[in-house]
C-alpha cells in the first residue's frame, strides 16, 4: 500500500477499527491502516470519530474522505478524494 498526500486523488484503503481503546493512534499494517480509536461503536460515533483522525492523519477536511463498506463493521474500506 502506498500513502499518499491528500491533495492527489486516492484509491481505495482497507482499515482496521477497534474502537474504546485508551489511546488514539493509527498503525500502518500490511494490508491498510489500524485505527485505535476511543470512541465507542455506538450510534456512529466510532465512525465519525474515524473520519476526524483521518482527515487530521492526512492533513485534509473531514468532507473528503467517506466510509465506501464497513459501515457497522470494524474492517472499513475508505476513500479520500481530492480537495482541488
Amino acid at each position: 500500500m502506498v500513502l499518499v498526500h491528500p491533495w492527489q486523488s486516492m484509491e481505495k484503503t482497507k482499515i482496521r477499527v477497534i474502537p474504546r481503546a485508551k489511546k488514539e493512534r493509527i498503525e500502518i499494517v500490511q494490508d491498510g491502516l489500524k485505527v485505535y480509536l476511543a470512541a465507542p461503536a455506538i450510534s456512529g460515533r466510532a465512525n465519525k470519530r474515524l473520519v476526524e483522525v483521518l482527515a487530521k492523519y492526512y492533513n485534509t477536511k473531514k468532507y473528503n474522505i467517506s466510509i465506501c463498506s464497513g459501515e457497522k463493521s470494524r474492517n472499513k474500506t475508505i476513500r479520500i478524494t481530492s480537495s482541488k
